[in-house]
């Protein structure tokens, strides 16, 4: 027997993921992922807020149309 019981835990290095990959491995690409994916979005700079009266025209024209 061992001295050391088996608390049924184990560190994110221990549980594998989906391909293989372990928890630690598959966050960091997920990081990675998100990193490149917010560098490729621009801003619209000329997109202009929506007002009260164009969400309400808008909430009225979708709910007549639906």
């Amino acid at each position: 027997m061992s001295d050391k019981p088996d608390t049924g835990k184990k560190t994110p290095e221990e549980i594998k993921g989906p391909g293989g990959l372990n928890m630690r491995e598959l966050h960091e690409l997920v990081k990675q992922s998100h990193a490149r994916d917010q560098a490729g979005r621009t801003p619209n700079a000329l997109k202009q807020p929506q007002n009260r009266w164009q969400r309400f025209a808008r909430y009225v024209w979708d709910k007549k149309r639906g």
